[in-house]
């Protein structure tokens, strides 16, 4: 079954927002963070709960009716 075009942005968001999540992870635990230690907690905040909904959004999209 081939991917919608709409499930294929949601997809690539939830990537974008997973591999944000993961960086400022790593700059949270290994000390002094770019962007600052706020900034930083604001982007994980932010990034793991838009992973998820946009993961669903894009499995929910693609799903045969």
């Amino acid at each position: 079954m081939p991917m919608q075009p709409l499930a294929g942005v949601f997809l690539a968001l939830a990537c974008l927002l997973g591999i944000a999540a993961t960086g400022s992870v790593f700059e949270l635990a290994y000390g002094d963070p770019d962007l600052g230690v706020t900034a930083t907690r604001w982007i994980l905040g932010a990034s793991i709960p838009g992973t998820l909904v946009a993961l669903l959004v894009a499995i929910r999209i693609n799903k045969p009716a």
